[in-house]
């Protein structure tokens, strides 16, 4: 079994009480939480209850604003990458499933991820929340604008790596509506 990061969209976030009432599934990634789950969680970021696990180490932020980001890279790492079909069916299918997805906020579920170490898991979301998403999203934005090449060529050399996550409508954690 693998290890994953899930990424869902609601149109209320979690709290100590109740989840919210429909979940939609957005994407797994195995071993890791890629680029596009960080960009995806990267505006109005919050630390929520885990709708899975009992810590707080559920990352929710708002759904229009981070799916905005996401395609507005891959447009930019696209501009590299105008022959490669591989990159382009990827960009298509992310961008459909999010269209048909589409919700209020993304929820980030990392339970998988922050427990595959022995650091403290709420500590890691934290950290995830407080320093890795909001240095993703910077360096994200200075790519977009030009003023990051070289990362910019990093992540078009390591596409895959960054997006190519398993997008679907059931999950293995998938709720019902």
């Amino acid at each position: 079994m693998a290890n994953r990061s899930y990424l869902y969209s609601a149109d209320s976030m979690p709290n100590e009480a109740e989840i919210p009432q429909r979940i939609r599934c957005i994407s797994e990634h195995n071993w890791d939480i890629p680029l596009a789950h960080k960009l995806m969680v990267g505006r109005g970021t919050t630390i929520v209850p885990s709708m899975i696990w009992n810590p707080p180490i559920g990352i929710a932020a708002d759904f229009a604003d981070g799916a905005t980001l996401l395609r507005e890279l891959l447009r930019a790492v696209g501009q590299g990458l105008e022959d490669d079909a591989e990159f382009a069916e990827c960009v298509a299918k992310t961008t459909a499933h999010l269209e048909k997805q589409q919700a209020k906020y993304f929820i980030l579920e990392t339970g998988e991820i922050v427990s595959m170490t022995d650091d403290d898991p709420a500590a890691s979301v934290r950290r995830l929340a407080s320093q890795v998403i909001p240095d993703a999203v910077a360096k994200a934005e200075a790519a977009i604008t030009g003023q990051n090449d070289d990362w910019l060529a990093s992540v078009r050399a390591d596409w895959q790596t960054h997006f190519a996550s398993f997008y679907s409508e059931a999950l293995y954690f998938t709720f019902p509506n």
